[in-house]
C-alpha cells in the first residue's frame, strides 16, 4: 500500500514514515504543506493519505477536500487540535479517520486500516448505487419505448417488448440503447 504523508514538522514526518515502513507499507510521497500534498496526490496516486491539519499555505482539511475531489482515497487526519468544529470540518470534507497527537504506532496502524475498510465499504455502496441507477434508467427507457411502440403500431405490451428484445439481439446492442433510439426517433 502506497502512503502519502503531509506534515510540516520534519521530525513528526520522519516518525510517521518510520512507523509506516515498519508496518510494511510504502511511503510514496512526503509533503510539507497542503498545496504540495494535493499536487503529490495527483502525481504519485497513493492508496491512502495521512495529513496534518495545521500546515502552511493550505490546511490538511482543505487539502483532503481537494484530493478527494480529484481522486477518492482514504484519508486520515492527524492533529494536535481536537476541537469539535475542526473534527466536523474534517468529516464534512470526507476524511475517513482523525487521530489526535501525540499518537503511537499502535494508534496509527489501526486508524489506517479502519480508514481503508470504511473507504472500501463506501466504494462498494457507491458502485451498487450506480448499478441500480443505471438499471432504473434502463428500465424507464424500455418502458417508455414499449409505450411508444404500443401506441404507434397498436402492439400489446408483450409484443412491444419482444420487438425491442429482437432488435437488441439482432444489433448486438443493449436493450437500453435500442429503447433510447426508439424514444429519440418517435417521441413527440
Amino acid at each position: 500500500m502506497n502512503v502519502l504523508i503531509a506534515e510540516d514538522e520534519t521530525l513528526i514526518r520522519l516518525d510517521l514514515r518510520a512507523m509506516i515502513e515498519r508496518a510494511g507499507l510504502h511511503v510514496c510521497a512526503e509533503a510539507h504543506d497542503g498545496e504540495q500534498a494535493v499536487a503529490l496526490a495527483r502525481t504519485t496516486q497513493p492508496d491512502v493519505a495521512i495529513l496534518d491539519v495545521k500546515m502552511p499555505s493550505l490546511d490538511g482539511v482543505e487539502a483532503a477536500r481537494q484530493i478527494l475531489c480529484a481522486r477518492p482515497i482514504p484519508i486520515v487526519i492527524v492533529s494536535a487540535y481536537t476541537e469539535q468544529a475542526l473534527v466536523e470540518r474534517a468529516a464534512d470534507a470526507g476524511v475517513f479517520g482523525y487521530l489526535a497527537k501525540p499518537f503511537r504506532e499502535q494508534d496509527l496502524l489501526p486508524a489506517i486500516a479502519t480508514a481503508q475498510a470504511r473507504f472500501n465499504e463506501l466504494s462498494a455502496v457507491r458502485e451498487e448505487v450506480e448499478t441500480l441507477t443505471d438499471a432504473l434508467a434502463a428500465r424507464k427507457a424500455i418502458e417508455r419505448a414499449k409505450g411508444i411502440l404500443m401506441q404507434k403500431d397498436s402492439l400489446t405490451e408483450d409484443a412491444a417488448f419482444a420487438r425491442l428484445r429482437k432488435a437488441s439481439q439482432t444489433s448486438g446492442r443493449p436493450m437500453r440503447i435500442i429503447a433510447e433510439a426508439v424514444i429519440e426517433a418517435f417521441a413527440t
